[in-house]
């Protein structure tokens, strides 16, 4: 299917470089597309600022022709038929018509190139990233109904889903990924090739299914692929503990369905995020995946107990190790590794504070641990109430409400972000005598619970509390008689 799209038929805009890159490969005797996601988002009212193009040339032709145009480019994926380049701000990436297969037992694909447009589109990943716009005719090229699933909000692949999972498996993870980010439904026959052929999601580098699924946590329908993920069976591959939150049927209700709370934790989490000019800007990867992750732990801790109870106890620090050994195997760096965990291991330290009241020392200590994670451990606390029973959800609540407050007056008092000893290493050393070792490490640790117990102490009471520690200590006993303080020094001098 063909026609040429105009603005009274399509609200879209078409930048004039598109237009004219497009006059230069006619000119030199070839075809170029606009092709892929850009065009798929011209119809959703969205633009783009990644630019991809597909055309009959080589890619040696390609760079013939837009070297003197473009600001730059380069021939990273000359391989794959692929010369990238930058133009007036845009990224652009020009490719040529291809025949792509993969090899059933490989990560890489076998590329050939083709000469056609429509083979070229059969080959992609679904009907909507399977359209066309010649340039610079406008001429809307749609052979598999893309504009009628993208009206119909659904996902299929342009040929058999079978053969489409096959050259690619990352295809499926994609499928669910498409669904977050455009609450988009799944064709049944696509759900199906899915569930038939989720193991072949093994052969795909592990960076490669991390990349996909930031993007559906990050999406704006992220239980939506989740869901899709749990539900075709991906997710024992890809997210396996989190599979494993649908525990067998509890025919008692003895306890609550720990896999559809993640997910409404999940959505409140996000619902929770703030502006860009807030503390937990939107979309948070490491708040939104901790929020799915945090009940983990539950599966390998749940016990019946002798009254009928079910306890899930010390889940948080076994969900915290399950998330950080899922993460590493998807290949996340340390720092959202360390973060993500972080905040599941600590999910659960508020519980218990409107019952017993927490002393200054323990609001303290829950700014101290949390650190930089803090806002984002307010929301995963806050998102982690789904009951139905409003009047305990109020008392968590206004539970919580007190606990930030307090939070804020000690804020104002005192510098909690980074809380340190009332005297550092150094002033340690200097006033019992000692050179750098163990025992420094062990007065540090005792001005540290100091000051988190009773709050800023002056130099003097700090000196006096620590020299009173000192004289219990077995070490103040065989301090070397070699070391001098400060004050000896001087004094000899």
């Amino acid at each position: 299917m063909a026609h040429v799209l105009d603005s009274s038929s399509v609200n879209f805009t078409i930048d004039p470089v598109v237009l004219d890159l497009g006059q230069r490969f006619v000119d030199a005797g070839f075809e170029l597309s606009l092709v892929g996601g850009p065009v798929r988002d011209l119809f959703l009212g969205r633009t783009s600022p990644d630019l991809d193009f597909t055309t009959d040339a080589t890619p040696d032709q390609t760079i013939s022709v837009i070297k003197k145009w473009a600001d730059n480019f380069w021939e990273i994926g000359r391989a794959f038929g692929t010369i990238g380049m930058k133009k007036n701000g845009f990224q652009i990436e020009v490719t040529t018509y291809r025949a792509e297969a993969y090899d059933p037992d490989s990560r890489k694909p076998v590329v050939a190139f083709g000469n056609s447009l429509t083979e070229d589109l059969l080959r992609r990943d679904f009907t909507i990233n399977a359209m066309a716009l010649r340039l610079p005719s406008l001429e809307l090229v749609d052979p598999f109904g893309g504009v009628r699933d993208l009206h119909a909000s659904e996902l299929a692949t342009p040929g058999a889903p079978e053969a489409s999972f096959s050259d690619d498996p990352l295809r499926m993870m994609r499928a669910a990924r498409f669904a977050s980010q455009l609450g988009v439904s799944v064709h049944d026959d696509v759900r199906l090739a899915m569930s038939q052929m989720a193991d072949r999601i093994k052969i795909i580098s592990a960076e490669r299914v991390r990349d996909e699924l930031v993007k559906l946590i990050n999406g704006a329908h992220p239980r939506v692929g989740i869901d899709l993920l749990v539900d075709t069976g991906l997710a024992e591959f890809v997210l396996p503990e989190v599979s494993a939150l649908r525990l067998e049927a509890d025919e008692h209700h003895r306890h609550k369905d720990v896999y559809q709370h993640s997910l409404q934790v999940l959505e409140q989490a996000a619902a929770l995020e703030t502006g860009a000019d807030g503390p937990v800007p939107g979309p948070d990867f490491v708040l939104r995946f901790a929020a799915l992750m945090h009940d983990v732990g539950k599966p390998a801790t749940r016990r019946f107990e002798p009254g009928g109870a079910v306890s899930f106890r010390h889940h948080d620090v076994v969900g915290a190790k399950l998330t950080a050994k899922r993460m590493k195997a998807l290949r996340f760096d340390n720092e959202s590794i360390k973060a993500v965990s972080r905040l599941v291991e600590l999910h659960m330290r508020f519980y218990g504070y409107g019952d017993a009241g927490w002393t200054d020392s323990a609001v303290r200590r829950y700014v101290t641990d949390a650190g930089p994670l803090l806002e984002r451990l307010h929301r995963l606390t806050r998102s982690d109430v789904t009951t139905r029973n409003q009047r305990k959800a109020d008392r968590l609540s206004f539970a919580y409400d007190d606990l930030e407050h307090r939070i804020s007056a000690l804020l104002e008092q005192e510098s909690l972000a980074a809380v340190r000893p009332d005297l550092d290493g150094a002033q340690i050393m200097a006033l019992l005598g000692l050179k750098p070792g163990p025992v420094v490490g062990k007065a540090y640790k005792f001005l540290l619970e100091e000051r988190m117990e009773h709050g800023p102490l002056s130099p003097e009471e700090a000196e006096k509390k620590l020299l009173a520690w000192w004289e219990a200590q077995p070490e103040s006993a065989v301090v070397d008689p070699s070391t001098e303080t400060a004050a000896e020094t001087k004094e000899s001098s």
